[in-house]
């Protein structure tokens, strides 16, 4: 029988792999449990790919049971397809990580009572990896931008980045989903929002004429909003159904036992990993947070993962260990390294600078502390010439930085006068009117005004001060 009598019996068919990841079609061979052509060059192989209809596809997808509503139109068609068809490479790749970190995210999940399936929305961010970059700045498993990173707790300076760090990043991305959810009560909205921000959502809703449901205000999303829920429910789908469409991963990647080790001195994990013998490699994949492959001698009960193995050899020669691992020569010669090759961000926090009406480059180094040249290299700025509106990086100090950021928090928070009452506007949430002025909590607006639940509606004034 031919193959394409075959796939019109059984529904399936065949692809030839090409080392580029090409795929060609052949329909004058016989279907054999191992395929071998000669076209090209003779390790050549089919893989079995099934054909899977529209129907059935819709109707597994109905059989899976979620909290998070997992609705099938022509759009999650296509990534089903993308994944399962026409890039399996990277569905594998999925499958291969996902032992590394589905148990942390399942842990956090739980935890704070949300949907396990959240546990796929990894994926769509940072395809499992806790280093990914993206182009606009967001970084990790969970694409924290910085200023959302640090809103929930996630440290950031020129050496640590705990926005790679898989528990504390997870833990992070828990507790934003669920303020999310908490705003739209409705969990294709909150992932929309994960997206693009929970006020490009609002905007949407505005848009739509109110509507509250992710498909009714899928054309007033961005652009990539409006593939970002498509996708999530592509990935749940197709590692729900791996067997199915034959994507087996035979080398999958699980997390080894580890410890952690307080860290309170300058350490080099090239070094470090030599006094364990193990692989610099190795350690470095288990503290991704690290920037710089060092902890810093600033470091105060910094706990370093090791393999859990190694524990007690560190416990029994650990002066010698860290003396190898964290000498002063060591120590001067990542300075001079660093140094050299950072472009004056040496041991300085990036900040981002937002121009307004009347500043000037110059006015704008001298209040930071940095000099105009460095200013104009950072952001590949050749005249003088700048807008309101534009975002500069810079990178000081620090205790500098923090004192920005605590000034920008404080002030962005207004004092409640007496009997101040708020007119609730279109998309407000009662998390949102409370961050507007200090001291306002949920629970405080809803003692105040006798609230049963959240449920707040556009129009309704509500008492925030007394």
């Amino acid at each position: 029988m031919a193959i394409n009598n075959f796939q019109a019996v059984f529904g399936l068919f065949f692809v030839l792999l090409l080392p580029s990841g090409c795929a060609l079609a052949d329909s004058q061979t016989d279907p054999v449990d191992s395929v071998k052509l000669n076209l090209f060059e003779p390790d050549y192989t089919y893989e079995y790919i099934p054909d899977v209809s529209y129907d059935l596809i819709q109707d597994r997808l109905a059989c899976i049971t979620s909290d998070i509503p997992l609705n099938f139109n022509e759009s999650v068609q296509s990534f089903i397809n993308y994944f399962t068809v026409r890039d399996r490479e990277y569905s594998r790749l999925m499958i291969r990580r996902r032992d590394l970190y589905f148990p942390i995210f399942e842990k956090y999940l739980k935890r704070y009572g949300l949907p396990e399936d959240l546990k796929y929305l990894s994926i769509v961010e940072s395809g499992l990896n806790p280093e990914a970059r993206s182009r606009v700045g967001a970084v990790g498993l969970w694409q924290f931008m910085p200023s959302t990173g640090r809103l929930f707790g996630l440290h950031q300076d020129w050496y640590v980045d705990e926005r790679m760090n898989p528990e504390k990043s997870t833990e992070a991305a828990c507790k934003y989903l669920k303020q999310l959810y908490n705003m739209f009560d409705d969990w294709e909205l909150a992932l929309a929002a994960y997206n693009t921000g929970p006020g490009n959502v609002r905007k949407a809703i505005r848009r739509s004429g109110y509507k509250r449901d992710f498909w009714s205000i899928y054309k007033y999303l961005p652009r990539e909003t409006r593939s970002y829920v498509p996708q999530f429910v592509a990935v749940v789908y197709t590692l729900n159904h791996i067997d199915e469409h034959n994507l087996h991963e035979e080398s999958p990647e699980y997390a080894i036992e580890t410890d952690t080790v307080m860290i309170n001195q300058f350490i080099s994990l090239k070094a470090f990993s030599a006094q364990l013998n193990i692989c610099e490699e190795e350690l470095i994949k288990l503290n991704p947070e690290l920037r710089r492959d060092i902890v810093p001698e600033t470091a105060k009960n910094y706990p370093l993962v090791i393999p859990a193995d190694k524990y007690d050899f560190i416990a029994a020669n650990r002066a010698s260990v860290m003396d190898s691992a964290g000498n002063e020569k060591l120590k001067q010669e990542f300075v001079q390294v660093a140094q050299q090759v950072s472009n004056n961000t040496y041991n300085k926090e990036k900040i981002v600078y937002k121009v307004k009406n009347g500043d000037a480059l110059s006015r704008i180094a001298d209040r930071h502390g940095v000099g105009l040249s460095e200013l104009k290299s950072w952001n590949n700025i050749k005249g003088s010439r700048i807008y309101p509106g534009q975002r500069l990086t810079l990178w000081v100090k620090s205790s500098q930085a923090a004192a920005m950021n605590q000034s920008l928090a404080t002030n962005s928070r207004k004092d409640i006068p007496a009997g101040k009452t708020y007119l609730v506007q279109p998309g407000d949430s009662l998390w949102e009117i409370s961050q507007k002025y200090e001291g306002l909590s949920v629970a405080k607006i809803k003692e105040l005004n006798n609230l049963k639940s959240n449920e707040i509606k556009p129009g309704q004034k509500l008492i925030i001060g007394q």
